[in-house]
């Protein structure tokens, strides 16, 4: 059993689970966990694990559009290490910051692989917790920035280039930019799964389908300095973890979005519209397959 089937077998239990963060009164709350073998490449820093972890939950808060309160974090290793504690604490804290937030703490414990289970929490600011569910055919769906950094920093991890391979896995969690989208976007998740991914969940919970352009799809020049565009743009679509925005808005407002984004440092890229949902979920007119990073996949 997959991540996915195990969801569908949690949700007649959790009616409400579904989005990126739970929503309690005003506060959103999500959890994440990463381990050594399947989310830390041979060379990853204890920072950039610390960066990477927390800011994976950062980006939950960012995906319902809320500004993001605190993290928190439990640090499980086989042993302890003063200078590895003291980088990750430093990686926790500074993503923490960059979107203003604040590390808090958390836990420690002994385990046989390197592991970190990380906690974030934001609070309702001008506006609610945007849903993955409002997508209605007629709007138009967006990504922030771009797509395929993780991808190149696995490439270049594998080729033993581990300074880039740790600068590329310190994203920025698109906390400002969500809170921004939140006054436009009818439905919005990360895209730590893959944009392909993120699309088929959007459409199960809005009930739609999607229509997309390829050539539309803004790819990192750090991938597609790397491989043929068409592998390129398969690794940016299907690969995952990026931690982007995939939003959906009404046509008339992309360009306020646009320009409501502008210090945010990044981009807003329409790559396609929302249709119904017997049209399916298309490619330049062929089937978009729901390929993507799943926990416990074959």
């Amino acid at each position: 059993m997959d991540e996915r089937t195990a969801l569908r077998v949690l949700a007649d239990a959790l009616p409400a689970a579904g989005d990126d963060a739970a929503v309690v009164d005003d506060l959103v709350v999500t959890t994440d966990m990463l381990h050594e073998t399947t989310d830390f490449p041979a060379g990853t820093t204890r920072y950039t694990a610390g960066w990477r972890a927390v800011g994976a939950s950062l980006s939950d808060v960012a995906a319902m559009g809320v500004p993001a309160l605190a993290a928190v974090a439990a640090y499980a290793a086989p042993r302890f290490d003063e200078a590895e504690l003291a980088d990750f604490l430093r990686g926790a804290r500074d993503v923490s910051a960059l979107v203003g937030a604040e590390y808090v703490g958390g836990d420690l414990d002994h385990h046989e692989e390197f592991t970190l289970a990380t906690t974030a929490i934001g609070r309702q600011g001008d506006h609610a917790p945007v849903r993955r569910s409002g997508a209605t055919p007629g709007d138009v769906v967006c990504v922030t920035g771009t797509l395929g950094r993780t991808a190149a920093a696995i490439h270049a991890f594998e080729a033993g280039d581990v300074d880039s391979g740790n600068d590329l896995f310190q994203f920025t969690p698109r906390v400002r930019a969500g809170e921004r989208l939140a006054a436009h976007a009818t439905a919005m998740m990360d895209s730590s799964d893959g944009l392909a991914r993120s699309l088929h969940q959007l459409a199960e919970a809005s009930d739609c389908g999607f229509a997309v352009e390829a050539d539309r799809v803004p790819l990192a020049t750090e991938l597609t300095s790397l491989v043929d565009p068409s592998s390129a743009w398969d690794r940016g679509v299907h690969f995952g973890e990026d931690f982007e925005l995939v939003c959906t808005l009404p046509a008339s407002a992309v360009a306020d979005a646009t320009a409501a984004l502008a210090d945010c440092d990044t981009t807003l890229s329409q790559v396609g519209r929302v249709v119904d949902a017997d049209s399916g979920i298309t490619v330049d007119g062929e089937p978009l397959s729901d390929r993507g990073y799943t926990h416990g996949s074959e």
